[in-house]
C-alpha cells in the first residue's frame, strides 16, 4: 500500500504523485514494486536490501540515489518475543523520496499525525531522515516503557510464588532489550554518518541536535532497563538455587532422623540374643529407644539449623 504524502504545514495526503512529495510505502504488492522500478526507476536492489529483516541500519549510493536504511520498533506478533525492530528504507534522488517498510507499524502513522497536529513543514529529504530518526528513538521509549511495566508485573508474580511462565517472560523481555539496544546503536552511528555525507544548514543543526539527545536517551534508558532486568534474572536464579538448597538440606536431615528408628529396629530384629527376647516389654522398649533418638537428632539438628 503506498500513499503520496505533501508538506503543508503537516504531510497531505494526495491522490497522484508528483516531484518532490514522499512516497510512503508499507507492506507493498506486486503493483507497488512496479511502480517503484518501472515508474520512478527505484533500483531493485535497493528494495531487496530494504526486504531483508536483519539488515542493519547503514547508507548506500547507486548513481544519483542514496538509500538510507535505519530500524524502527514495533510489536510483535510472535509470542517469544513482544517487541521487535524492522529496517525501514529512505530512497532518495533529485526529485524523489520513498520510504519503503515490508511491516505495518504505529510508528509511520503516528509520525504522520504528529506533522499534521503541530504544522510541521519538512523542507528536504535530510529533514525527513532526521525527524524519523527521531520518531524512531521517540517510539524506542514508548516501548521501553511498556517493557518495563512488564518487568514490574512479572517481579509481582514472582514474588508470590517462583514459577517458570514468568522467568521466561523476563528472558523474553531481555531478549527483546537486546534488539534495541543494537537497534539504537546502529541508528547513532547512521546518524553520524549522514552528518558527514550530507550538507546540514543552521536550522538542521538543532534538529540533529534534538535527534542526538533522543536517541542518546534511549540508549541510556535501555541499558539501565536491560542492567535492571539482568540483576533481576541473577537474584531470582540465586533464590532459586537457596530454595533448593533448602529443601534438600531438609530433605536429608528427615532422612537421618527416619534412618535411625530403622537402625535401632535392625539391631532389634537380628536373630542374636540381646536380653530382650522373652522380655514382655522387649517391642515397646525398642519403640521408645526409637523415639528418644529421634527427638535428640531432630534438636540436633534443629539446633545446628539444618532443619
Amino acid at each position: 500500500m503506498r500513499k503520496y504524502l505533501y508538506s503543508e504545514n503537516g504531510f497531505v495526503e494526495k491522490p497522484l504523485w508528483a516531484p518532490n512529495c514522499w512516497v510512503n510505502v508499507e507492506c507493498p504488492d506486486h503493483d507497488d514494486f512496479q511502480f517503484l522500478t518501472r515508474e520512478l526507476n527505484v533500483p531493485e536492489s535497493f528494495l531487496e536490501d530494504i526486504a531483508d529483516a536483519d539488515e542493519r541500519p547503514r547508507t548506500e549510493t547507486e548513481g544519483n540515489w542514496l538509500l538510507t536504511i535505519l530500524r524502527i520498533p514495533m510489536q510483535s506478533s510472535n509470542p517469544q518475543i513482544p517487541f521487535i525492530t524492522v529496517p525501514i528504507g529512505i530512497i532518495t534522488n533529485n526529485d524523489i523520496i520513498v520510504s519503503v517498510c515490508y511491516h505495518r507499524t504505529e510508528l509511520l502513522p503516528d509520525f504522520i499525525q504528529h506533522t499534521r497536529r503541530k504544522n510541521i513543514c519538512v523542507n528536504n529529504k535530510l529533514e525527513l531522515i532526521l525527524r524519523l530518526i527521531y520518531s524512531s528513538a521517540v517510539w524506542f521509549l514508548k516501548y521501553l516503557k511498556q517493557i518495563n511495566n512488564e518487568v514490574a508485573n512479572a517481579e509481582k508474580e514472582l514474588e508470590k510464588s517462583i514459577r517458570n511462565e514468568d522467568l521466561l517472560r523476563l528472558m523474553k523481555l531481555q531478549k527483546t532489550l537486546v534488539y534495541f539496544d543494537t537497534s539504537i546503536r546502529g541508528n547513532e552511528t547512521l546518524l553520524a554518518k549522514l552528518k558527514f555525507k550530507l550538507q546540514v544548514d543552521e536550522l538542521d543543526a538543532d534538529l540533529i541536535e534534538d535527534v542526538n539527545i533522543e536517541m542518546s536517551q534511549a540508549r541510556e534508558t535501555t541499558n539501565i532497563y536491560s542492567d535492571i532486568l539482568e540483576s533481576t534474572m541473577d537474584t531470582y536464579s540465586s533464590i532459586i538455587n537457596n530454595n533448593m538448597n533448602t529443601v534438600m538440606r531438609t530433605l536429608t536431615s528427615v532422612s537421618i532422623i527416619m534412618m535411625l528408628p530403622t537402625l535401632i529396629s535392625s539391631f532389634f530384629g537380628m536373630n542374636l540374643i540381646n536380653g530382650l527376647e522373652d522380655y514382655r516389654f522387649g517391642f515397646i522398649v525398642a519403640i521408645i529407644i526409637s523415639v528418644i533418638i529421634s527427638a535428640l537428632s531432630w534438636i540436633i539438628l534443629r539446633h545446628k539449623r539444618l532443619l
